[in-house]
């Protein structure tokens, strides 16, 4: 059985319907959208997060083809659309593949041409995103021993999932370690939440107990997501990373990073956005402020670990290091 986050974006006649991780697990509230705005909307306000934007985006651009099918000009409708979506969430990239499955399928239609197409292109979009995530888990999985302890850090969605099925299947049994993920504590509330869901054994630690675990070596590898990958192997995700990775490398520990494909058009980590959000995020745990009002927060979401201290960037075509990213490429248009 899938667990509970593997579907956690669904599409209805009345719109496109969002299971809202910032309550998850202790609620399960669906926030509808109605609009590709309200969709943008409820990814910049972490309704959703990881995957969850780009399969919410996916559907967006449905509903934008519905409003536009009938305009004089639905593309330009379309496009803005997509570009809202893809500013909610300037840094990982899931977002602008998601609107260019749909652009691609409607390119030049119109009426219920352009719907079929755009649903079509979601559909399609859909697919290729829970494949590749398989093959990403595969590769994963079998740099993985049996019996090994892996440190985590975030919520690597269907990456992680499709992991621990892959290791599952080669008669695997991996324990995990989940940080808990300040501010929004999805390691906490989604990670080790599904992990558990699914049978695994799971610890949770505060953020602040990486190094630690680390370097009294009570784990055999550190594996987290990326929300990026540059060229140079530069690693992108979310904050923290940089310093478990860090910690991983002084203590000899290898440090796995998943990402289904690197981004070529990102030749270092400088070339790649990062967001700051607002620095109230950081004075709130789970709704309850954790400062007083005479402190001020201060929030970059992500941060780019450098490739030197990156052992594996695993990929759905396998693993690289981080010095030959190019080589993925490779034959590719």
């Amino acid at each position: 059985m899938e667990p509970t986050l593997a579907r956690s974006v669904r599409a209805d006649a009345d719109g496109v319907h969002i299971l809202d991780r910032r309550r998850f697990p202790f609620e399960r509230v669906w926030v509808r959208c109605a609009t590709a705005a309200e969709v943008a909307k409820a990814i910049a306000d972490m309704v959703t997060q990881s995957s969850g934007p780009y399969f919410a985006a996916l559907q967006a651009m449905v509903l934008s083809a519905r409003a536009a099918a009938e305009l004089p000009d639905p593309h330009a409708a379309l496009s803005a659309d997509a570009a809202l979506l893809i500013a909610a969430r300037p840094t990982n990239d899931h977002l602008a593949k998601a609107v260019a499955f749909v652009l691609d399928a409607t390119a030049g239609l119109r009426g219920d041409d352009l719907v079929a197409a755009a649903e079509r292109g979601a559909e399609a979009g859909d697919t290729a995103y829970r494949l590749r995530s398989r093959a990403l888990g595969e590769h994963t999985a079998a740099l993985l021993a049996d019996g090994q302890r892996v440190l985590t850090h975030c919520w690597a969605d269907l990456y992680l999932t499709e992991t621990v099925a892959a290791a599952r299947r080669a008669g695997k049994t991996l324990a995990f370690v989940c940080t808990e993920t300040r501010p929004y504590l999805q390691g906490a509330r989604l990670t080790a939440e599904t992990l558990a869901e699914m049978g695994v054994d799971t610890t949770l630690i505060t953020d602040g107990m990486g190094a630690s675990v680390l370097a009294g070596r009570q784990v055999d590898v550190l594996l987290t997501a990326a929300d990026r990958v540059a060229m140079d192997g530069s690693v992108v995700n979310k904050v923290g990373t940089l310093g478990l990775a860090v910690s991983a490398h002084a203590f000899g520990v290898p440090y796995l990073a998943q990402v289904q494909t690197p981004d070529r058009g990102a030749a270092t980590g400088a070339d790649i956005p990062i967001e700051h959000r607002d620095g109230d995020d950081v004075l709130h745990t789970l709704g309850a402020r954790t400062a007083s009002t005479r402190v001020r927060g201060h929030y970059p979401a992500f941060d780019v670990t450098p490739p030197r201290f990156v052992t594996t960037v695993v990929t759905d075509r396998g693993p690289f290091a981080p010095e030959a990213l190019t080589r993925y490429w490779e034959g590719r248009e």
